[in-house]
């Protein structure tokens, strides 16, 4: 497990007082791919203009994503073919709590993420019962996007370990995840060692740690841990969109798993 050491010197931020003050379930999302020594330069780069997120004394969280998807992907050809008119869905499990969700992304105006999700944690199967499904299709009508959840599957695991940061000035957030893995369920595994993902998440305005990215000569990717985990996981799909992600950050190699190493 790689922790940030420079999350240690940030003053901490409960889980209440984020939601509160930066729910941002509507929201603007930039993502870059950066060595890890840079996500510890960006932590450090922002010093007192952050906090980081403490739980239960530890300020790095384990999570675990579980996509769903029709047989023919529809979500992933949506995405990559970026459509305006795409969706997302996925249990997302919160691994040192216990807790977990299903979530729903879709896109809002001026190409916003908007996420609605209900509790998820009864749920032990990997599919999902027609409650869930109602509540998918339900999010998916509001946008105008056909039901689907009666065809959806599971297709591909993730499992990471995040930091998350708040930045009072411009009421947003900021994630870093490290030890990203991904597991087609019962299928090969591919591991993204030695990068973090940095993720920054506004009402709009460009963040602090987006400013200073940019001073550094780093630029959002396009980015999908959905989208460019199954592409690089399944090279026979098109992937144009994330085409310069794989070429540049991806050892395009997966390795074969067992059942075992399945992420939930």
């Amino acid at each position: 497990m790689t922790a940030l050491r420079t999350a240690a010197d940030l003053k901490p931020i409960g889980l209440a007082e984020l939601v509160e003050r930066a729910a941002l379930q509507t929201r603007v999302d930039r993502k870059y791919l950066v060595p890890h020594g840079t996500a510890e330069e960006v932590l450090a780069g922002l010093g007192g203009a952050a906090r980081v997120l403490e739980i239960g004394g530890q300020r790095d969280s384990g999570y675990g994503s579980l996509y769903f998807d029709t047989p023919e992907l529809t979500s992933y050809h949506l995405a990559a073919r970026g459509r305006r008119r795409r969706f997302k869905v996925r249990r997302r499990s919160y691994l040192d709590t216990g807790q977990a969700y299903l979530e729903v992304k879709t896109r809002g105006s001026r190409g916003s993420t908007v996420k609605e999700r209900t509790p998820d944690e009864d749920s032990a199967a990997p599919g999902l019962d027609p409650e869930r499904r109602r509540f998918v299709d339900d999010v998916l009508g509001r946008s105008g996007i056909d039901a689907v959840a009666g065809r959806l599957q599971p297709v591909l695991g993730t499992r990471y370990q995040r930091t998350t940061l708040f930045l009072p000035a411009s009421a947003s957030r900021l994630t870093v995840d490290t030890d990203l893995t991904w597991v087609v369920p019962g299928g090969p595994v591919l591991d993204l060692a030695g990068t973090a993902v940095v993720e920054t998440k506004s009402s709009s305005t460009p963040s602090a740690a987006d400013r200073w990215l940019w001073r550094h000569g780093h630029r959002p990717s396009r980015v999908s841990k959905y989208g460019t985990g199954l592409a690089a996981l399944h090279q026979h799909l098109p992937a144009n969109r994330w085409h310069p992600v794989l070429s540049r950050h991806f050892d395009l190699h997966p390795t074969d798993t067992t059942q075992e190493r399945t992420a939930s």
